[in-house]
C-alpha cells in the first residue's frame, strides 16, 4: 500500500474523477480528506470508503470561495493532524465560442479551474512542506488543444499547466513534489453542467463513447503518478496522441480540429 494512513484531501470528491481518486487513494491505504459542496453525496462516498475497510471523512469546500478553502484546510489539520497529499481536482467547463462568450462566463470559468486550483495549492502547501508531501493539479489535453468551443476551459487548463511548472520551480529542494495531470477524455459528468454550474442529469455526453476511458482507469493512473512525483503526465490512449500532434504539427491539429468542429 503506497499511501498507507497518509492523510489526502481531494477537492471535488462528491462525483467523476474526484470519487474515484478517493476510493483509489483509500485503496492504497490513504485516509481520504474528500471535499467539495454537496456533502450528501461526500458522506456517500465516505461510507462507502469505510464499508470497504478504509478511512474517510467529508469535508464541506466551495473553490470559489478562498475563505471556505482556508477552512476546509484547516478542518482537515484539525480532524488528522497533518497533510501528506493534496489534489486539486475539483473544476468544470464554460462551452461556447469564444466571440460568444460573457464576462461572467469567463470570470466563472477562471474562478473555478484556475484561481480555485491556486488558492487551493496555497492553503495546502505550508502543511505539505511539514511531511515532504506531494500535490497535484487535475489539468486537460484541452491545455494543448486548440477546439472550438472550448476556449475558455482550454485557456484554464493551459494556465493551470504553466501553474505546475511554477510550483516544481518554486518548490524546488522543499521535498514537496507536484504533478500535473493532463486526462483525454474520462466518463464524468463534465458535460452535463452548463456554463452557470447547473446539473442536467438527462443531457447526453457528446464525446465519443469509443475514445472515453473508464473514471476507475484514469484514477488509479493518476495515484500511480502523484506516487512516483511525475512532474507532468497525460492519460488516455487518444489523448497522448493528441498531446503528440500538438508538440509536432500543431497546423495539422488546428485544421484536424476546425474541420471536426465545422
Amino acid at each position: 500500500m503506497k499511501f498507507q494512513n497518509h492523510i489526502v484531501w481531494i477537492t471535488g470528491a462528491s462525483s467523476g474523477i474526484g470519487l474515484h481518486l478517493a476510493k483509489a487513494f483509500a485503496k492504497e491505504g490513504a485516509i481520504i480528506a474528500a471535499s467539495a459542496r454537496r456533502m450528501a453525496l461526500l458522506e456517500a462516498l465516505v461510507l462507502e470508503i469505510k464499508q470497504e475497510g478504509g478511512s474517510a471523512q467529508a469535508f464541506f469546500c466551495d473553490v470559489m470561495d478562498e475563505q471556505s478553502i482556508e477552512k476546509c484546510m484547516h478542518d482537515i489539520v484539525q480532524a488528522f493532524g497533518k497533510l501528506d497529499v493534496c489534489v486539486a481536482n475539483a473544476g468544470g467547463g464554460v462551452m461556447g465560442k469564444i466571440e460568444k462568450l460573457s464576462a461572467d462566463e469567463w470570470d466563472r470559468q477562471l474562478r473555478l479551474n484556475v484561481t480555485g486550483l491556486a488558492l487551493t495549492a496555497k492553503y495546502a502547501l505550508p502543511e505539505l512542506r511539514k511531511t515532504n508531501g506531494r500535490l497535484a493539479l487535475i489539468g486537460s489535453v484541452a491545455a494543448f488543444v486548440p477546439n472550438p468551443n472550448l476556449g475558455a476551459y482550454g485557456a484554464s487548463k493551459a494556465a493551470v499547466q504553466n501553474i505546475g511548472e511554477t510550483l516544481q520551480s518554486e518548490l524546488l529542494g522543499s521535498g514537496v513534489s507536484c504533478t500535473t495531470i493532463h486526462p483525454g477524455f474520462v466518463d464524468s459528468n463534465i458535460t452535463r453542467v452548463d456554463n452557470d454550474g447547473n446539473f442536467h442529469p438527462e443531457a447526453k455526453d457528446p464525446r465519443p463513447a469509443n475514445l472515453i476511458w473508464p473514471t476507475e482507469k484514469a484514477a488509479v493512473a493518476m495515484v500511480k503518478s502523484i506516487s512516483k512525483r511525475k512532474k507532468m503526465v497525460v492519460i488516455t490512449g487518444h489523448g497522448k496522441v493528441m498531446y503528440a500532434i500538438s508538440r509536432l504539427v500543431p497546423g495539422i491539429l488546428r485544421k484536424m480540429m476546425a474541420k471536426m468542429n465545422g
